[in-house]
């Protein structure tokens, strides 16, 4: 195994065991929630908007590490963003997670650590699952959204 590869899964094990903005947000003006059906990942995502920024952003929920890893990097990646920017970075990690492009550069940051999940098809959808609550949640959206 490659150093790099070790240092992802070093990096999603991390963010698995001690997730970030992992918890409530009382004054949360947004909420929404994501369930994957298959292997029982479920959380809820809460988001406090100042105009149309994500001013701050937290989850709550389990699932396996994958899931909440990809859960606490979308928090940290995203706080202080606009919604039209969550939904480009968006785009750019289904990309990436799903192998229909791989992004050029560092525009994904530390959301990189995804790339290999491409070559597990089951597991595209844990990474996914938060990313695609985030797209309910920026909709306003009152239904849970499923991976299947």
């Amino acid at each position: 195994m490659t150093e790099l590869r070790e240092l992802y899964q070093e990096l999603i094990l991390d963010h698995s065991r001690s997730p970030r903005n992992f918890g409530p947000l009382p004054d949360a003006t947004r909420h929404a929630e994501g369930f994957n059906p298959l292997c029982g990942d479920h959380y809820h995502l809460h988001a406090r908007m100042e105009g149309d920024r994500l001013a701050a952003l937290r989850f709550e929920g389990a699932g396996c590490a994958i899931s909440k890893a990809s859960a606490s990097l979308l928090t940290q990646a995203l706080a202080g963003k606009t919604e039209a920017e969550a939904r480009t970075l968006f785009e750019a990690f289904h990309a990436l997670v799903t192998g229909a492009a791989r992004p050029a550069g560092d525009r994904l940051g530390k959301l990189a650590v995804f790339s290999g999940v491409s070559e597990f098809p089951a597991r595209v959808k844990c990474a996914a699952l938060a990313w695609h609550t985030l797209l309910a949640l920026l909709d306003q959206s009152d239904e849970a959204v499923t991976t299947e």
